[in-house]
């Protein structure tokens, strides 16, 4: 909302009489309660059209705030949060600032991951704090994500060529996930190496079609199935670092995400 300024002028003035006659007590002059009238009304109407013509101003949603926590590896697991329901998630994808899309696509992997690997104990906050450091839950690049959880454009990571700071993988697929056919790349909202992908890769509305890393229903589901398998259970200090540390070998990915996994979880 705007704060408007109306400027006032002084009310006209009647010109002098040639015959002036004492002042009345009855009231103001005819001429002079005319013009305050005419004053007031113009008034009314600058404000009328200004805030008519002009819309008013939205405020873009705030950031979800993510405190920076010092967390080392194996000394503790970040909060847990409840299960929820994948169909009613939209207040907390709004609050959380997750698409709803991604978020009702880490709330469904948890529930299947919990039906197939019941002592692994994993939660949609962890798949979350995961999407969050690799792609910001499929936005990265400008991508958005469809009904269908399809990413409205592909999400590829940089050439593993070697350069400083990168590791040198050969490509493994000739290309068919990441387009490289000399150097791999990580694929998906969730980053998935090709050779990984191919081994923990599983569809999740096991419809009969090949899993999609560029998915976020088949990202969220298979980066689940790989963090289980290699950390256990990842309600322990032990089996989240295990996990993490695995998915990406990095001290500082790893608070990272435990960060954002902690912050979502308190605030669900």
């Amino acid at each position: 909302m705007r704060s408007l300024a109306v400027m006032s002028s002084s009310p006209p003035v009647a010109p002098p009489l040639t015959n002036p006659s004492p002042p009345r007590r009855r009231g103001l002059p005819k001429l002079l309660v005319i013009g305050l009238l005419l004053g007031v009304v113009a008034a009314v109407v600058l404000v009328l059209r200004d805030t008519g013509d002009k819309p008013p101003t939205r405020r873009k949603p705030a950031d979800f705030p993510v405190p920076e926590l010092t967390s080392q590896p194996r000394e503790a697991a970040p909060f847990q949060a409840k299960p929820v329901d994948p169909n009613t998630v939209g207040d907390l994808a709004r609050k959380m600032n997750i698409p709803q899309r991604a978020l009702q696509a880490y709330a469904t992997a948890e529930i299947k991951l919990r039906q197939k690997s019941p002592k692994c104990g994993i939660s949609w906050t962890m798949l979350a704090g995961i999407g969050r450091k690799e792609s910001m839950h499929g936005r990265y690049g400008g991508a958005t994500i469809g009904d269908d959880g399809k990413l409205s454009q592909p999400i590829i990571g940089v050439p593993l060529d070697g350069s400083p700071g990168v590791r040198a993988i050969k490509d493994t697929d000739k290309g068919e996930l990441d387009g490289d056919p000399t150097w791999d790349r990580a694929v998906g909202p969730m980053q998935f190496l090709p050779a990984t992908w191919r081994k923990w890769a599983a569809r999740a509305s096991e419809d009969g079609a090949p899993p999609d890393p560029q998915n976020i229903d088949d990202a969220a589901l298979s980066a689940g199935r790989y963090l289980c398998a290699v950390g256990g259970d990842v309600t322990t200090a032990a089996g989240w670092w295990t996990a993490v540390l695995t998915y990406n070998s990095s001290v500082r990915y790893g608070q990272e995400v435990f960060n954002g996994q902690d912050a979502y979880a308190r605030a669900s």
